[in-house]
């Protein structure tokens, strides 16, 4: 091992926010999600049964993984959502007690992923909190700071998430939150571990940490008003994109993406899948998470996003493809 970097998670700073918790009793919480592989929309949130079918395009096939690979129409795209790393300084792309060291070859056994730069190993680990036995729920959509805020924590704290998009004018979950919670207001987050349901971001992300985490919040994530401010200043390279409706079959089962929210390419899906209002278990894979290696074994390469589809049994990478295969597979 030639060398090691460290980077240990930031103190705690108490968040300048005057946002009260509004926490619901288990037994007002009809939304529940399945600790399986592939969870099934809740009962609460299942679309009723139709004729609709799901099935890939016609003559589809997976695109073969490029890494670091741009299509050349899409630069532009890739350019614009890569604006929120310069603005949030990285936050989100690495895992909670994020260390990397330098190895050699024949330090990485055969099938173990390591970050390989010009040919220079490098390990990635981190330093995690309890895991929950089924995924946090989370009603938002893409171009909301507030819910940007939670979507960074989730990332740091590496947790799966079944995100339910709730974008302007959409028909299937906006008004599930009125009806569990009260009112219309994003993000809204319910913890079926707990029974704990409640608005308002700051204390969303003080439970999660307490829950899940060291029970320290990120100095980025704890600023109030400045952080807010830079939240929404990152999302001025794809202003407007994720937060409106477009009609869409609604499938039976989630979705299921690998998945940070500090990827560019990561945000030009996660765009698309909230406009037309698919819900997506997200198994978050920031740098220094363990299931890097988990997505490494399963496809044979790791690169994100990874979208797998159990209601087509559509497997795949590339963020442009994958852009194309949900517009043509769901949208009406």
């Amino acid at each position: 091992m030639a060398g090691v970097l460290h980077m240990p998670q930031p103190p705690l700073l108490r968040p300048l926010s005057r946002h009260r918790r509004a926490v619901k009793p288990p037994t007002s919480v009809s939304v529940r999600a399945s600790s399986t592989d592939s969870p099934e929309a809740s009962t609460a949130t299942k679309p009723p049964s139709s004729s609709a079918t799901f099935a890939p395009p016609p003559n589809f096939k997976p695109p073969e993984p490029k890494r670091f690979g741009v299509r050349p129409d899409k630069v532009l795209d890739v350019l614009g959502a890569s604006l929120t790393l310069i603005f949030r300084l990285g936050t989100g792309v690495f895992v909670s007690g994020y260390s990397a060291s330098f190895a050699s070859e024949n330090e990485i056994p055969p099938g173990q992923y390591a970050l390989d730069i010009a040919g220079v190993k490098i390990k990635e680990t981190s330093k995690l909190g309890p895991r929950p036995e089924k995924p946090i729920e989370i009603y938002e959509f893409e171009s909301c700071p507030f819910c940007r805020k939670v979507r960074e924590i989730v990332a740091v704290l590496d947790l799966d998430v079944i995100f339910y998009p709730c974008p302007r004018n959409g028909p299937n979950f906006r008004p599930k939150v009125v009806q569990m919670g009260g009112k219309q207001q994003f993000p809204y987050m319910v913890d079926p571990n707990s029974g704990v349901a409640m608005y308002e971001s700051d204390d969303i992300i003080k439970y999660l940490v307490t829950k899940y985490g060291d029970g320290n919040v990120p100095v980025l994530l704890s600023l109030g008003l400045l952080t807010t401010l830079t939240e929404g200043f990152a999302m001025i390279g794809r202003m407007g994109k994720g937060s409106s409706y477009i009609p869409a079959k609604l499938p039976p089962k989630p979705l299921e993406i690998w998945a940070y929210e500090g990827s560019p390419f990561c945000k030009l899906v996660r765009e698309v899948i909230v406009e037309l209002e698919l819900p997506h278990l997200v198994r978050s894979c920031a740098r220094g998470s363990p299931k890097r290696q988990v997505l490494y074994e399963k496809a044979g390469h790791f690169q994100v996003p990874y979208l797998e589809d159990p209601n087509t049994g559509v497997q795949m990478f590339e963020s442009a493809e994958i852009v194309e295969y949900l517009r043509a597979t769901y949208a009406l």
